[in-house]
């Protein structure tokens, strides 16, 4: 069984037992947290689409560890005008992990 959940603004597959890296969450390291935003739910084909969510159905999850992603470099150039920029920047993320699906 499977469901695809939003999570602070984004769109995940979500299973039990998997571990999803999303937007940094406010809560503490082992917390427990809930999302209630589900958009569709698959039980062994049998498929729910919410309008625009499922009723009845939440995601239980707890907080893994908050960590940094790898960093990512923005190279900007224009050419022959000896213009060269380079940022980067980490996002914050936090490592979840399903515990329970409620359908």
């Amino acid at each position: 069984m499977y469901v695809i959940v939003e999570i602070a603004g984004q769109q995940f597959k979500a299973e039990k037992g998997r571990k999803l890296y999303v937007h940094r969450l406010q809560e503490a390291e082992g917390a427990s947290v809930s999302f209630d935003r589900v958009l569709l739910t698959d039980s062994d084909g049998q498929v729910k689409v919410g309008t625009p969510v499922v009723k009845g159905a939440s995601v239980k999850a707890s907080i893994v560890k908050h960590l940094k992603d790898d960093k990512v470099l923005v190279f900007k150039k224009k050419r022959r005008k000896g213009y060269q920029k380079l940022n980067g920047h980490r996002q914050y993320l936090t490592q979840i992990l399903i515990e329970e699906i409620v359908a």
